[in-house]
This record gives structure tokens, sequence and C-alpha cells, in this order.
């Protein structure tokens, strides 16, 4: 073996039916591939004893390192310590360091751990016990047919504390004493794009990958844009040389996509949009029709975002934009509330009611009804006004259901303001 490959397990009957989504994935395949450690495969398994069992079998055929995530906790569904004990052939019982750890956690939240909290202290044996530093159900791992098993809990917040802190350090280890220390990380550069839908995006990146070269072009539509990746295969002969191929690659992704390219990495469209704000000393009020205060809310979620943003008004009907915003009953009766005058109006309004540097708006129609021929569902106008008696209008024609269009508009919005401020610190 001159590699170590791994694959990942999510547990829990809602990643499957579509009331959640798995993050932890991507999460893990980022921090493993740092130590060179390739996610080969990934697996989504529901709460059922017998499934879990399989899907353990058959990983421990194609990987040596498997992390599991979910099933730890202390309701009839989580039976990953179960399956686990069932697959490898260990017998369960509790262990006293994850009950200490357990009542202690519940005991600094004011509670004393019941019949089915106590389950969460049971444990393979065998297993190398993992303190959760977060939460208060205990994760474990262990070795068996060579491949080294890694139970963890299935909220983020919990799984990502406890990788890093516990497991990062044991693969660390096995890495060094299988000789493969010296294996070049794996590394994901990410890069977000809006307004293009991936057909165009993948037209503009046509022929950036040289033949043969290490690293993988990737791509992955959403409603907030096309993610574009570059991957590298671990397999260079230095990491400078990996390094160097890299930054390369990047620098002709951002020349080619452009305008089109709002971020990388983990940046997300508002905090691109608050950094510059903040940056050129500006403040925002935003008004809201179709997007019911989805900018604000994406907005206010970073981080000293009161620096920027000012006030949010959510203006449904009619009257409210008449009312709150001064927007024209005559205007909304010749031109529809949905439509480029009534954008900028209430751009205009809600930035001379709050009397701050900028305002911005969204009106449109999110469906399923509403829509007509002249204006359909997914018809959205987004508004932006400086106070320079040069409103700004945008039409944009989105396609999904109601949260889809919803999103989408929102990030909309915020690329209007996003290529506003942009040509602003240009002048």
């Amino acid at each position: 073996m001159n590699q170590f490959d791994a694959e990942t397990i999510a547990i829990g009957t809602e990643l499957l039916i579509g009331g959640r989504s798995d993050t932890n994935s991507l999460f893990l395949a980022e921090e493993l591939g740092k130590l060179g450690i390739a996610v080969r495969f990934k697996s989504v398994v529901g709460d059922e004893r017998q499934d879990i069992v399989a899907a353990i079998h058959m990983a421990v055929k194609r990987a040596q390192v498997i992390v599991m995530t979910g099933g730890l906790g202390p309701t009839v569904d989580d039976c990953t310590r179960e399956a686990v004990a069932s697959a490898t052939g260990q017998r369960l019982g509790r262990r006293k360091d994850a009950l200490e750890g357990l009542t202690a956690r519940l005991a600094q939240w004011g509670r004393i751990p019941n019949a089915a909290q106590l389950r969460q202290a049971l444990i393979p044996s065998g297993a190398i016990v993992l303190k959760n530093p977060v939460g208060s159900a205990p994760g474990f791992c262990l070795t068996w047919k060579k491949a080294l098993i890694v139970s963890l809990p299935g909220v983020p917040r919990e799984m990502e504390e406890m990788m890093r802190q516990a497991v990062l350090p044991l693969l660390r280890a096995a890495h060094e004493s299988s000789g493969l220390s010296s294996r070049v990380p794996i590394v994901r550069q990410v890069f977000h794009t809006f307004g293009l839908p991936e057909a165009d995006v993948d037209a503009k990146l046509q022929g950036l990958i040289p033949k043969g070269a290490p690293v993988d072009l990737g791509m992955l539509a959403s409603p907030m844009g096309v993610l574009v990746s570059l991957t590298t295969k671990g397999n260079q002969s230095t990491p400078d040389k990996q390094h160097d191929l890299l930054q390369k690659l990047a620098n002709e992704v951002r020349s080619r996509l452009g305008e089109w390219l709002f971020a990388e990495g983990r940046d997300t469209m508002e905090e691109v949009v608050g950094r510059e704000l903040a940056k050129q000393g500006l403040m925002l009020a935003v008004a809201e029709s179709c997007t019911g205060g989805l900018i604000g809310h994406r907005l206010t979620q970073v981080a000293g975002s009161s620096a920027y943003v000012d006030r949010g008004a959510i203006c449904y009907s009619n009257r409210a934009k008449t009312e709150m915003l001064g927007v024209p009953a005559d205007l909304i009766a010749l031109r529809g509330a949905v439509s480029k005058e009534v954008a900028a109006a209430m751009a205009c309004g809600i930035r001379e009611r709050a009397s701050v540097s900028v305002g911005l708006s969204a009106t449109g129609i999110a469906g399923p009804g509403g829509g007509t021929e002249a204006k359909p569902v997914g018809l959205v106008y987004v508004g932006l006004d400086d106070g320079t008696g040069r409103p700004i209008a945008r039409e944009f024609r989105f396609h999904g259901d109601r949260n889809i269009i919803k999103q989408r508009s929102s990030q909309a919005a915020l690329d209007v303001l996003r290529r506003w401020l942009l040509d602003r610190a240009s002048k």
C-alpha cells in the first residue's frame, strides 16, 4: 500500500429523504486531503442497523480510513454504536471515561443523564474514546481489518472540533508510522461565480488543465451560482511544484472568469459585500418584497455587520411600498409592483428614509402562482440608489421553486451591490 484512501459514511435517514443535506463529508474531505489522504468514496445510509453494518463491510474492502458521522445520539434511531460493534464482532460496554465526559457535560447544562442518554456511554470493546469538547455524545475509533474506523457525532460543530482535536493527530501518527509522512497534501482551491450558467462557465474554462496535469477541474451549480474547484491529486514530486502549478492555474481561472468571480475559498457573497461596504465607509438600507427579509438576514449573519447595515424593511404589499417607502401609488398602478421603476423607487425610498449612503431593493414574483405571460414567475427586479440621481434597476429571470427563486434573488441583489461597490472603488 503506497497511500491511504478514505471513505466517509454519513448516517441518518433524514439525509436520504431530503430533510437535511450532508455537509460533513465536504469538511472531512478537505481535512483528510491536507494529510494526503484521498477520499475515494462517500456513502449515505439511513438509521437501519443492518444497512450501517453493510456499509462498514463494504468500506473496509476499499479504504484504510473510514470516518462515520451521525447516529451517536440518545434516541432509538441512533444505532451507530450497535452497528459498529456488530460489524466488527466487538462487545458493547459502558466505558468510564465516556460516562464521565457525558455526565460532566450535562452537568454544565444543569441536567442529569437519563436512561436514554446513558446509552451514549456504550463503546465497542477495544475502541479509543474520543472526547467531545462541544457536545455530550462521545465518539470512538478502532482498528479492524487494517482499517481505522472513526465514529463521530453528526452535528457539524461537534464533529469538526473532534476531528481537529482528536482524529487528525491520530491520523498523522499513523501516517508517519507507515512511511507516508512525506506525501504531498491534496489541495483544493475554490472559486465562486454568479450570473453565468454552468455551461457558460465550462466554456470559459475549456482547455484550462494541460493534458496529464495532476489537477482535477470541478464545477457545481447551485442557486448561489457556480462553484469552480481545482483539486491536486497529491502525487506531485514536491509541495513546491504542486503549489506553483496550482497558482498558475488559479490565476488563469481568475483571468477567464473576470467580473463573474465574486469570492474564493469559504467566502460568501454577503461577506465580500460587507467588507467592501466597511472599507468604503458606507451605510446600507434594504427594502425587500419578494425576498421577504432574506437579503437583510444574510447581511446580518456576518459578525460586525452593524458597521455597514442600518436597517431593512419588508414591504410586501403595494400599500407597504407606498406608506413605508414613499413609492407613488400611481407608479405602481401604471408599471406594476414588479417593475424596474418600482424597484428603483423602493431603493430610493429606503435610502432617503434611513439617511444612508445606499439603498438596495428587490421586487419580483417568487411563485408558484401570481405570474402572467408578460410577467412570469421568476421575474425579479433589483434596485440600487446612491443619491446621485442615477438609480440602477436590473432585471432577472430565474427558474425553480419559490425557495430557490428567493435565494437566487437575494444573491442577485447582493451581486448588483458588489458590482456597484467595485465600480465605485475603481473611480
